[in-house]
């Protein structure tokens, strides 16, 4: 028979390899760092030393990379738009998903077409420029209530097109469309900015605001679709003339600029950031296992310093 004394040793050996077990799987899972991402939204692919640099540092290994946009030519017709350029190579060791902007308007043509000439078109652009092992094309489109439908039979039939060449398929979501029924597609990237009116020069957080995201963020918990998220690390420059909104100036020179008017500077902080990664952590984790910087360019790379960018990619 065994004493208390026995018994009482025996159940503190269980309950500490017990606890030993929970503290090596926590561990474990601290261990594993999430996905480190960019967007790379331009014209020209030009991986100079700064972004190469970038990348290097901060661990980066997928870059959604802007492709072309698809819009109406003045005939009606879907084509497409601003094709990247590829001045130097993809990074070696980088995944790439090809991404591609699609005007809304453009859904009012055949579909199943579209879908089949745009996967057609990017798999011509990767054999052209040896972008290899493409596991996933990505289609970003503003969607609203209005053209849900037609933008849910367009990304079956995109859906059928990718899966036919043993690819994914996933699709931006803007904040306001977390209300709506997410779209036919393997996963989703939650858009993490752009909260606020830029038109309006009162508004002096229209790329974040945290309080303009808290009623879409209702919906993050139950939205039905595996996401990652991507953070803003851009700014904007805004001529108002009057008050009134011009437009934004994405070069010197740009506009006529009067003595009366005003450019505006609109940038989120890194706070900013970081309580959004923070925010989206709290609502659903798992949406933060993929962090995804928005964009990839030198003047958003130093927008940030060192620390700044260890706070947003270690939360």
């Amino acid at each position: 028979m065994k004493t208390i004394s026995q018994e009482t040793t025996a159940t503190a050996t269980i309950c500490i390899i017990l606890l030993t077990a929970v503290l090596v799987s926590c561990h474990k899972d601290k261990a594993q760092p999430s996905t480190r991402s960019v967007y790379y939204w331009s014209t020209t692919l030009d991986m100079d030393s700064t972004k190469t640099a970038f990348i290097k540092k901060y661990m980066i290994s997928r870059m959604y990379l802007r492709y072309f946009d698809v819009v109406n030519d003045e005939g009606g017709r879907a084509v497409p738009n601003a094709t990247l350029r590829f001045a130097t190579g993809v990074p070696r060791g980088m995944e790439i998903v090809p991404t591609v902007f699609i005007m809304p308007e453009c859904l009012r043509q055949d579909r199943e077409k579209l879908a089949e000439q745009i996967v057609r078109r990017v798999v011509q652009i990767n054999e052209t420029n040896d972008v290899l092992n493409v596991k996933e094309i990505q289609i970003d489109c503003d969607w609203t209530q209005s053209t849900r439908r037609l933008y849910d039979e367009f990304m079956r039939a995109m859906l059928r097109e990718c899966h036919n060449r043993n690819m994914q398929l996933s699709s931006t979501i803007r904040l306001h469309q977390l209300a709506q029924t997410p779209p036919p597609a393997d996963r989703g990237v939650l858009m993490m900015y752009n909260t606020g009116d830029a038109t309006n020069i009162k508004c002096h957080k229209p790329i974040l605001d945290m309080r303009d995201a808290a009623p879409y963020l209702q919906y993050l918990a139950k939205y039905k679709l595996p996401l990652s998220t991507a953070y803003p690390i851009f700014s904007w420059r805004i001529l108002f003339r009057g008050g009134r909104f011009i437009g934004f100036v994405h070069y010197d020179g740009e506009y006529p600029v009067l003595p009366d008017d005003s450019i505006a500077t609109r940038q989120p902080s890194a706070s900013d950031i970081v309580e959004a990664v923070r925010t989206i952590g709290n609502r659903r984790p798992d949406a933060n296992n993929e962090t995804i910087l928005f964009d990839l360019n030198n003047n958003n790379i130093n927008r940030l310093n060192h620390k700044d960018y260890e706070k947003i990619l270690n939360l």
